[in-house]
């Protein structure tokens, strides 16, 4: 089994959702099943064709859930000495050596990653190309334009 990456703030994030699944969205859909059984003709019931595929949705996203909290490796980057060096959890500052645009950028799991708060995945080519490096390194990515060399301005453990 191979574990699964996550930050303390992506394990509490899937937790609630999981929570919230299981106390509010499965009681919701079962009452929304049995209204519709009431109705009759389940074969031309398309209440209860559609409460049946949402719950459907919500079972398999319980136990995808459960299968990844199964197999989490939760680091918790404040508990570790910051040396400069970029691992995962780090929050990384960037100047562009071309542009000299500064980019901000946390280091987190697949299921964390969202580029609108600045959140990319380990296994993003950018991150991938930053683990291992130290404050004032470049960093050679491939990107669809060409290369882009970035310098490691500051490594944070937030």
């Amino acid at each position: 089994m191979s574990q699964i990456p996550m930050t303390v703030e992506g394990e509490a994030m899937l937790r609630e959702e999981l929570k919230r699944l299981k106390t509010e969205d499965r009681p919701r859909i079962i009452q929304a099943i049995a209204e519709a059984r009431e109705h009759g003709d389940l074969k031309e019931n398309a209440e209860y064709h559609a409460a049946r595929e949402q719950q459907s949705f919500a079972e398999g996203r319980i136990a995808e859930i459960e299968g990844k909290l199964a197999e989490a490796r939760v680091i918790d980057i404040t508990s570790m000495p910051n040396n400069g060096k970029v691992i995962f959890g780090t929050t990384v500052e960037l100047i562009n050596v071309d542009t000299d645009e500064e980019l901000r950028y946390k280091i987190v799991g697949d299921d964390e990653a969202d580029v609108k708060q600045n959140k990319i995945s380990v296994n993003s080519p950018i991150a991938r190309a930053l683990i291992g490096k130290e404050e004032g390194d470049v960093a050679k990515v491939n990107t669809p334009a060409g290369t882009a060399e970035y310098e490691i301005a500051q490594v944070e453990h937030l």
